[in-house]
């Protein structure tokens, strides 16, 4: 924390990181209107004193849907990095440990690897119908194979170390040895990984949705916006930039903190 705390980008992008996310969650809290009500008089209306960052084709305020637009991408991107990433993880620590069932569990991987998350949301949307859901299995499925591989490379170090074969000298169970011993270890890795991650998957779940597999209209999420505005380019450019903007602005931040973490958990660069 230390070593964070003196990176001035660090400082900024965490909070900027931590801004953002008490901006999603306090939304209905920061804003007193309906992100779904429409005010056709104040239709493409430009930014002003009435509506701040302007009002969208149906006259709806774009400060409210940004907040609430953003609660939702932040939703998908953490539950899609928690979910894929939890079961990456097991799936990558199981094939450290087990090296007998280390070839089946990464070929896995490499067969998931081959498919690009938009074929996995091609894929689900025709299933289940196209949604904020459909987007948030594809982003797990196409989390999971990343997830395990960065486990089972930092597993893989710390199964070598003396405090693994010690607990096994002693008789420590299998679970406990891997819950207890070498996830710890492990978890610095993973938590660098989950932050870069995390804007990952939002702009990939970003990307679904303007091309139409992710949250339908009216629902109010940053990709679905700037499809939405694209249609008023040259008419009301502030309906596509605003949430194209946050979107770049919530994936730079993420991608800023996921690289000072990774500088200040390396045990090399401390000098």
């Amino acid at each position: 924390m230390r070593r964070l705390l003196r990176d001035p980008v660090a400082v900024a992008a965490l909070l900027l990181t931590l801004a953002l996310i008490a901006a999603a969650i306090f939304a209905p809290w920061l804003t007193h209107g309906d992100p779904y009500d429409n005010d056709l008089g104040s239709a493409m209306a430009p930014p002003g004193e009435e509506h701040w960052l302007g009002a969208d084709d149906q006259g709806r305020d774009l400060v409210v849907r940004l907040l609430y637009g953003l609660r939702l991408t932040l939703l998908m991107g953490a539950v899609s990095v928690a979910v894929g990433g939890g079961i990456g993880t097991l799936l990558g620590l199981a094939a450290a440990f087990y090296r007998r069932a280390d070839g089946t569990i990464m070929r896995l991987m490499d067969v998931m690897l081959s498919f690009p998350a938009i074929l996995f949301g091609l894929a689900i949307a025709a299933i289940f119908g196209p949604g904020a859901t459909a987007v948030m299995l594809a982003l797990v499925v196409a989390t999971i194979p990343l997830a395990c591989r960065v486990a089972r490379a930092a597993a893989i170090v710390e199964m070598g170390r003396d405090y693994m074969e010690a607990g096994r000298a002693v008789g420590l169970g299998d679970g406990r040895l891997i819950l207890r011993h070498l996830l710890p270890n492990c978890a610095s890795s993973l938590l660098v990984f989950a932050t870069l991650r995390i804007g990952q998957v939002i702009l990939l779940g970003s990307a679904l949705s303007f091309v139409g597999l992710g949250a339908q209209p009216p629902t109010a999420e940053l990709g679905a916006m700037a499809a939405q505005g694209r249609t008023f380019l040259f008419f009301a450019p502030h309906i596509a930039v605003v949430p194209c903007v946050a979107i770049f602005v919530v994936v730079l931040a993420f991608n800023v903190l996921g690289d000072a973490l990774r500088d200040a958990l390396d045990p090399r660069l401390r000098l």
